[in-house]
């Protein structure tokens, strides 16, 4: 697929994929790109997955023909963009591998072998010809692997952004680009935030007129719309008023509490998101956790603990820097209900975190006077 005057897709998508890394349930698949510049020297940016090297090799044949390939740029070296290096290389064996210093090291560790006839370490400010096109490469460290490079064509005003404006999803199928690319930050790179910010700085000067990511469509109108996410989700900025419920429920008693906080918000005027911690995709209620400005969590007391899903969830938002939000929380339990303390102490160290007055505490079942902390919950979470 030419997607410039001299710039080819080249990738692949996977359906056959359920879990991406090993977690992340991706129902419409996963593309993983690649990208071919031909000019007077041709440069490939990325490889594919392993699986997918000879499919990819022929997208690659069908892009430029018999000609030799002079360079193979590796941006990241997970092996969705790095497992083809070794298939690559019998059919092209006299091709630069271009990529950092920390990524040949890393080509050791994968392969066994860090190519070192084929090696052309850049750093951060690199550039390279190819002709009528030049290349800027700007090192983007713990973005979100610490050897990732991206690529700035400055000919047709085209960065290869490696993992950055990525999303979950396969490129043939139709899906809703803001959603899935929430939930790809914040489940991969969201940690990050802070390096985030410094390769935006980085790229900023730059005439951007496109955005070739590893995985994902390529962007190519209204870009400030996608930077401008970007900026919002790297500084942890909620996105949008409202209010995300997350719960666990063993009996049905937190679940019908949680209900009727969800109704009482709504008839508020309030935005509402419900999640069943046992039931739902995590993924999707870490995203909207992020990009809401308000969060309830509701949960029993269990084994003096709190309910696995529920330490679960908390734990991804704690490892990703969940920060500056309001948090309302409700417990339950027949004896001794602590899931509200337990629930404080790992959100302590989240900045700028601000816990509603009233917590909500259910013995078993609710009753009057648990009814009315959830109503003094909501007028709480609806005029703050």
């Amino acid at each position: 697929m030419k997607i410039g005057n001299d710039i080819y897709y080249i990738g692949v998508n996977d359906h056959n994929i359920s879990l991406f890394e090993g977690q992340y349930r991706v129902p419409y698949g996963m593309s993983y790109n690649s990208y071919v510049i031909k000019d007077e020297k041709i440069a490939v940016i990325d490889t594919v997955e392993a699986g997918f090297t000879d499919t990819w090799l022929n997208n690659l044949k069908n892009a430029i023909g018999n000609k030799q390939v002079d360079y193979l740029i590796i941006q990241h070296m997970e092996p969705d963009h790095s497992g083809s290096i070794n298939g690559f290389l019998k059919v092209y064996p006299n091709a630069k591998i271009v990529s950092s210093q920390r990524s040949f090291v890393m080509m050791k560790q994968f392969f066994g072998n860090d190519y070192t006839d084929n090696q052309m370490v850049i750093e951060n400010g690199s550039l390279l010809s190819l002709g009528k096109h030049d290349l800027t490469f700007v090192s983007a460290p713990m973005v979100h692997w610490p050897e990732v490079t991206v690529t700035f064509d400055k000919t047709e005003g085209v960065l290869f952004s490696a993992d950055a404006f990525g999303k979950f999803g396969a490129n043939d199928v139709s899906d809703k680009w803001e959603r899935e690319a929430c939930k790809y930050y914040f489940g991969i790179v969201g940690k990050f935030g802070p390096q985030v910010q410094v390769v935006l700085k980085k790229i900023n000067d730059f005439d951007i007129k496109k955005i070739c990511p590893a995985h994902g469509p390529v962007l190519e109108e209204n870009l400030s719309y996608y930077i401008g996410l970007y900026d919002t989700w790297s500084r942890y900025l909620p996105q949008k008023s409202g209010v995300v419920i997350a719960y666990t429920s063993v009996y049905g008693n937190t679940k019908k509490a949680v209900l009727e906080l969800a109704d009482l918000l709504k008839k508020g005027g309030k935005d509402v998101k419900l999640y069943n911690l046992a039931r739902c995709d995590m993924t999707d209620a870490i995203a909207d956790a992020f990009c809401y400005d308000k969060l309830v969590l509701a949960t029993t007391t269990y084994n003096s603990e709190i309910f696995p899903f529920m330490r679960e969830f908390i734990s991804h938002l704690t490892e990703r820097n969940y920060q500056g939000r309001v948090i309302g929380l409700i417990e339950n339990g027949s004896w001794a209900p602590m899931a509200n303390k337990v629930m404080k102490n790992m959100l302590e160290k989240s900045k700028n975190i601000q816990f509603t007055p009233t917590c909500v505490k259910i013995l078993s079942s609710l009753n009057e006077e648990s009814k009315g902390q959830l109503e003094m919950l909501a007028r709480e979470l609806i005029e703050n």
